[in-house]
């Protein structure tokens, strides 16, 4: 039933969750719909001004209204507890060991997304604000020995499949959304924080990743993509970019 909801193909490893969610919701939302619906069309019918000549001062004395609305709450306790708080917890407070995952660094500017990997080293160099620029977005600090092998890419971002993905987001100007539809992430990037989230391909393939957050006349244009791909073309891809390659430019 879930791909009668129209969602975007679920790449990710924990997507089949939030759309079972997002099932639930739209079953509780289409019940409501129809009940209240033919509530609201049954009271017309049942107190109209021909039935009802006369004003009723008492009003309606069951309790059938409050206990529908006693089981709308329940379902929806059920759901927020059962099954959304479960899923963010999981989110939040599950991150995969660093050591374990592809770590990379996403930063927005108006109208692209880059990317900083540590390199072969797997170790980030440092980075300091004063560094920043259109050349360097990620202010990094070349005389540190770490940062040489680091490289930077622009509007594309490559991982490998089957493995978690850490993703700390930040913004170089306003703020940013960093949304990829397929692997149901979503955070927003914020100037001046770097807010992690995490995710894990499990289908290769390349996904549009967009700005899900109004940012400016060139909102629209501003998106880029992700490139899932096996283990052994990441390694090889990885080697051929980890030569101190410096931030790709964007003016």
């Amino acid at each position: 039933m879930i791909k009668y909801l129209g969602l975007p193909i679920d790449a990710s490893a924990d997507g089949h969750g939030i759309d079972i969610l997002m099932l639930y919701v739209h079953l509780l939302m289409g019940v409501l719909f129809v009940g209240w619906l033919a509530y609201f069309l049954y009271a017309i019918w049942r107190f109209r001004q021909k039935r009802n000549p006369k004003a009723d001062y008492h009003g309606v004395t069951n309790h059938f209204s409050t206990y529908a609305e006693i089981i709308v709450a329940a379902v929806e306790a059920v759901l927020l507890i059962g099954f959304s708080i479960p899923i963010w917890g999981h989110a939040v407070d599950e991150f995969p060991k660093e050591k374990d995952a592809t770590v990379i660094k996403v930063i927005g500017q108006q109208f692209a997304w880059n990317a900083r990997y540590p390199g072969a080293d797997q170790v980030f160099g440092s980075n300091n604000v004063r560094f920043v620029a259109n050349t360097n977005q990620f202010g990094l600090d070349y005389s540190d020995a770490h940062a040489k092998d680091d490289f930077s890419v622009l509007g594309e971002i490559e991982v490998p499949v089957n493995k978690p993905v850490i993703a700390q987001i930040s913004s170089m100007d306003v703020i940013h959304c960093f949304a990829i539809k397929p692997m149901r992430v979503t955070q927003d990037a914020i100037p001046g924080m770097m807010i992690p989230a995490w995710f894990t391909p499990v289908r290769e393939g390349t996904y549009l990743i967009n700005c899900a957050q109004l940012c400016g006349n060139g909102h629209s244009s501003m998106h880029g993509y992700l490139k899932v791909v096996s283990q052994a073309e990441y390694d090889k891809w990885l080697a051929s970019k980890s030569g101190g390659q410096k931030p790709a430019s964007f003016e």
